[in-house]
């Protein structure tokens, strides 16, 4: 188990430094294609998603600090939930990022998210 943690938060930091650098590229590989990310109202499809990311403010470009955080793992066979806090220059945000390993293979298949709240 802590092999495949291990792999779940080398995937998640990747997933940060992409936020970060605004690099769609470096974060298209760690989705599967299907993904629909969500948050309250609105529902996008992952190119929607990466195109967004890669249009918007990059926090890096910005002097934005780098202050992503893995809060939680939790893993069931193939399956994992990782909880992230992802202060972002437009908000600070809690990510539930849904994972499944498919032929050995790790990718998220479910991204929520929404404002974080005190």
């Amino acid at each position: 188990m802590d092999t495949e943690k291990r792999q779940l938060e080398t995937m998640v930091n990747e997933y940060f430094q992409g936020l970060h650098t605004g690099n769609a590229e470096r974060l298209a590989p760690l989705f599967h294609r299907d993904c629909v990310l969500k948050a309250p109202g609105l529902r996008r499809t992952l190119d929607e998603w990466l195109a967004d990311v890669a249009t918007r403010p990059i926090p890096a470009n910005i002097g934005h600090p780098e202050d992503y955080r893995i809060l939680r793992v939790e893993l069931a066979g193939n399956q994992a939930m990782v909880k992230v806090a992802c202060p972002l220059p437009h908000g600070d945000f809690t990510d539930y990022l849904g994972f499944l390993r498919e032929d050995g293979v790790w990718k998220i298949v479910n991204k929520m998210y929404a404002p974080a709240t005190a």
